[in-house]
């Protein structure tokens, strides 16, 4: 695992990943998903069982599974609607401001 552990430490984008563990993607997905795809993918590696001890072969073949279906989570899916970091959970994935608070935030500043 040593050597898998190793060369994966050098990659640090979602870009870099994906190419390493040869997914083919689109670069439209990864550019507005790049954080929340790692980020689900190292949600993934810690929900998995049974990587501790693998050889670096199958280890490969598992994290490439499970990049792969963090990648798919945003193909299909939105940032807002998988929900992977704190903001999206706390606000349940959108804001909303009512046009009339918007105007009396407009009409406080210019009193102001």
């Amino acid at each position: 695992m040593d050597g898998l552990t190793q060369r994966l430490k050098a990659l640090s984008s979602a870009n870099e990943f994906l190419e390493f563990f040869g997914i083919p993607y689109d670069e439209r997905v990864v550019h507005v998903n790049r954080l929340h795809i790692l980020k689900r993918f190292y949600q993934y590696l810690h929900r998995a069982e049974g990587l501790a001890g693998l050889e670096d072969v199958e280890m490969f073949r598992r994290y490439r599974e499970l990049l792969q279906q963090a990648y798919q989570d945003f193909t299909t899916s939105t940032a807002a609607q998988e929900k992977v970091f704190k903001v999206f959970q706390d606000t349940g994935g959108t804001q909303h401001v009512s046009l009339t608070t918007l105007r009396q935030s407009l009409a406080d500043k210019r009193a102001a």
